[in-house]
């Protein structure tokens, strides 16, 4: 980032742009929602601003999550337990058809020459859930049958059986105890998403567009609408030291941890009463390379008992820059900033007399997870090394160092369902009631499902254009508005074309 003295008093004001359509954040939602239009409205003006000095910096970054293609493979949040003991499978059904529109899009990007060398941003790689104890095991073996009966999820391995397991996963069965039964589901068609290199490689193509203008160094200060439906949108320009005025017919605000308090600048009634909690990642990262090479998947396990979903420890194979490590996490950390470029004023400054009453419940209600927050604050690297060791039992501290990951901002919203103030632990879709805006609150599996998100801002925001639309759409995307589980030949044919397109197993 640029660091600058100048003060707001020199900054010079410069008359804006007006445009078709404005984004707010060079990520990958950002990115796709671009793409997808400027392929469905070539003629459309579309212009990005970005804080930082490049694309994918934020959340999208390969630094800053797992890199997991959620499909639900492997993710065992995913298809929660009731009290009966019954599994549901609908998250996870979801999660994989929208993970399969994400993939057609990347496919047809490919083929038509807008992204080159997929092998760049994604890679084959198994799935594998993995757990220890009796109960666990009862529940693993639950979810892999009701789970195979679907179409989606046919390939799933299953075994109780340590020699096995020492095939699939050796690093994580050596030395470990023969006592405690263990059991693990095993998918090949999982994929290493490098999501920061697909965001740059989408945006470097949209760069190149006569319609298309990114600007990196351009800080949105705030957004507001102007009488005649139009939005203003107020830019400071690092690179000029200028204070700049946009205007745009739509405004998407895809800015990651920085959605929130933009969207709240906007006066809508649909950013009232919400807020936001930050959490940032830690993982334990391991570049030992004879520690590498023993382990050739992303293994997901149970969160334990009492603390919320994002507590589900992974031990994940990555390939960045050209070089194999491996991430194990999330331990969770705590600042007040939205992004990691962000104020430590974000967290206070979002709160608001409309959502004042709404944070306090989420506080009041979310005393397990403070307390979580804070033990994780404490720990030790020796603590968290031995934390691994759950996982991997000959873990040595030599081997692994910290890395501090991405900024997430867990939804604040009040509901039917959770009352006031509920903690929402996923992405959530806003827009105003006129069409002409929309943000995207909220994180994972965000990444992952883009394309369908993306899709659901164009339904929802542009419904008097999708009749035109959709023949293009359903060119780039074949599935569109099929439910693969009833379509299993169909399933078939796209997952083999997007396997040879992206160069997948």
């Amino acid at each position: 980032m640029n660091n600058h003295t100048t003060t707001a008093e020199d900054v010079k004001k410069r008359e804006g742009t007006t445009t078709d359509v404005i984004l707010v954040g060079a990520g990958i939602v950002s990115a796709t929602l671009a793409t997808i239009l400027h392929k469905l409205e070539p003629t459309w003006s579309i212009t990005l601003f970005e804080k930082l000095d490049s694309a994918g910096n934020e959340s999208s970054n390969e630094w800053n999550n797992a890199g997991t293609g959620h499909a639900a493979l492997c993710e065992l949040n995913y298809t929660p337990e009731d009290e009966n003991g019954d599994i549901s499978i609908r998250r996870a059904v979801e999660i994989n058809e929208q993970f399969h529109t994400s993939t057609q899009l990347w496919s047809y990007l490919v083929k038509n020459g807008d992204i080159q060398n997929p092998e760049k941003f994604i890679r084959s790689l198994p799935h594998i859930s993995f757990v220890h104890g009796e109960r666990n095991v009862n529940f693993l073996k639950k979810r892999f049958d009701a789970l195979t009966q679907h179409p989606q999820f046919t390939d799933l391995k299953y075994s109780e059986d340590p020699e096995h397991l020492a095939e699939w996963i050796p690093l994580m069965m050596k030395e470990r105890s023969e006592e405690e039964p263990v059991a693990a589901t095993k998918s090949d068609k999982g994929t290493d998403v490098n999501f920061g290199e697909l965001t740059r490689k989408m945006l470097e193509n949209l760069s190149g567009k006569d319609n298309v203008t990114v600007h990196y160094n351009c800080n949105v200060k705030d957004i507001k609408q102007r009488e005649n439906g139009t939005w203003e949108v107020k830019v400071r320009n690092f690179k000029q030291d200028t204070l700049e005025e946009h205007a745009s017919s739509f405004a998407f605000i895809g800015a990651g941890g920085g959605a929130l308090p933009l969207l709240q600048k906007t006066g809508i009634p649909e950013s009232k009463h919400i807020g936001g909690f930050p959490i940032s990642g830690e993982f334990l990262v391991c570049d030992n390379p004879e520690t590498v090479q023993r382990h050739h998947a992303k293994v997901y396990g149970k969160e334990p008992e009492g603390t919320p979903p994002m507590t589900v420890p992974h031990l994940d194979r990555r390939h960045i820059d050209g070089k194999d490590t491996l991430l194990y996490g999330p331990f969770a950390g705590f600042t007040p900033k939205f992004l990691k470029a962000g104020s430590y004023l974000d967290l206070p400054g979002s709160v608001k007399p409309d959502n004042l009453i709404s944070m306090l419940a989420a506080a009041s209600k979310n005393i397990p997870m403070i307390k979580y927050l804070a033990g994780q604050l404490t720990m030790s690297k020796e603590e968290r090394v031995e934390q691994l060791r759950d996982f991997v039992p000959t873990a040595k501290d030599e081997d692994w160092e910290l890395l501090v990951a991405g900024q997430r901002v867990q939804l604040i919203e009040d509901t039917e369902e959770g009352g006031r103030g509920a903690l929402q632990f996923g992405t959530k879709l806003i827009h105003s009631g006129d069409r002409t805006l929309a943000a995207l609150l909220g994180e994972s599996p965000g990444a992952s499902v883009s394309a369908s998100i993306m899709l659901e801002v164009i339904e929802k925001c542009f419904p008097h254009y999708l009749e035109q639309w959709e023949p293009k759409i359903k060119e780039m995307i074949p599935s569109y508005g099929i439910d693969l589980e009833d379509h299993p030949d169909l399933l078939a044919e796209i997952s083999a074309a997007s396997s040879e397109a992206l160069l997948l197993n």
